[in-house]
């Protein structure tokens, strides 16, 4: 809630000391300025979170993220929930106010808990009929991502390329999920996902701020599965905590033979070859779940379907607003089709077996195969 000045009340005696905010404090301070200064003037700097988890029977995807751009004063997060097919996602806007400490953003309420070890992420009644409490519970040791920086690639030449770092994981979730006035409880087993990221560009703003270059909305696509010795997230592997492998390890390119829907072009199966730095080699099964995707663009991904809203893109007044969606119907489909993390049944090839993501941005994979590129051919 805001006064008329557009400020959160609760923060009016923050405001008044700008650029000072709570955070400041803490004893944590890592350059002369106070925290909710930016280390860099460019637009397009975020912090940003992101969490896909399911219950173990397969039913229930619920992907949300949030993202913070404190040079532009605003603040983004989204919620999605698919229970069998019914797909419904939540989006709210606000500006960031006196208070980076703040996570609230309209009904999309998450909370640290423990950092590095427990988050809650609360989702309140709302207008698409969803809501959700689930604690995660990090499982996986999280290894910091080097600051990444893509500077071949910068537009105008001679601007710095943009850079990203953070951390990612794996963890047991528990709580409930609520749809239509149905609360189900989530099954022992159930499991997610999440990371943190910051730095500057991923998409942010849209076209309008991709300064000539290309628009991100991820890369290849990723995996996202957790065995019990060994997870996979992306280009590394992941261990449980107490594991005597130390750090992490890297996974290399994999090679992949992808199925589709032939009516959407939408990703159905896949049998992937992976080699890690440790000379091990790993195969593994894909067979998605019925239809239980997250579909991205409801989380601004490449836009939202129908208003075409960015991450970062929104600059208008505090605003709530989503739809819900029937995923089992191929027209829906190809209308969400963007940066999709598919539910999956994922079988190793020394017969382990789980649930796990596989996420695709269609139908650029199936073009991607169709190309011939290198890596990529149909199973």
């Amino acid at each position: 809630m805001t006064d008329d000045h557009g400020l959160f009340v609760d923060d009016e005696h923050f405001a008044e000391q700008f650029p000072l905010t709570p955070m400041d404090d803490y004893m944590i301070h890592q350059t002369p300025d106070p925290v909710r200064v930016m280390w860099t003037g460019d637009p397009r700097a975020y912090e940003r979170f992101w969490m896909v988890s399911h219950d173990s029977t397969g039913d229930i995807v619920v992907a949300t993220g949030a993202s913070f751009y404190p040079n532009l004063d605003r603040a983004e997060a989204y919620a999605i929930v698919n229970v069998r097919g019914r797909h419904s996602a939540v989006r709210s806007f606000r500006s960031i106010g006196a208070d980076r400490a703040d996570l609230r953003i309209g009904p999309i309420v998450p909370q640290i808990v423990r950092g590095l070890r427990e988050w809650r992420y609360v989702l309140e009644p709302n207008e698409q009929g969803i809501a959700y409490d689930i604690t995660f519970t990090d499982t996986t040791r999280q290894v910091f991502r080097e600051p990444l920086s893509n500077s071949t690639s910068g537009s105008p030449r001679g601007r710095r390329g943009d850079v990203t770092s953070g951390f990612e994981g794996f963890g047991t979730v528990s709580g409930w999920v609520e749809v239509d006035g149905e609360r189900i409880e989530l099954s022992p087993g159930s499991v997610g996902t999440r990371d943190r990221h910051w730095g500057t560009g991923r998409g942010v703003g849209g076209p309008a701020l991709s300064l000539g270059g290309r628009l991100h909305v991820g890369t290849n696509g990723n995996a996202f599965v957790a065995f019990d010795d060994w997870t996979i997230w992306g280009d590394r592997l992941y261990y449980p905590f107490g594991d005597q492998k130390k750090g992490c390890a890297k996974v290399f390119k994999p090679t992949r033979r992808l199925r589709f829907e032939p009516d959407t072009q939408v990703f159905a199966e896949a049998i992937v070859d992976y080699e890690f730095d440790t000379g091990e080699k790993a195969q593994l099964h894909y067979e998605k779940i019925g239809q239980q995707t997250a579909f991205l663009r409801c989380g601004m991904y490449g836009g939202t379907p129908g208003g075409d809203i960015h991450q970062g893109g929104y600059d208008g007044p505090d605003m709530t607003e989503g739809e819900t969606l029937d995923v089992t119907l191929p027209r829906t489909r190809i209308g969400v089709r963007g940066l999709d993390e598919h539910l999956c049944r994922v079988t190793r090839d020394d017969g382990a077996s789980t649930l796990g993501i596989y996420q695709t941005i269609d139908p650029v994979a199936f073009e991607a195969c169709t190309s011939g590129r290198k890596g990529w051919d149909f199973l």
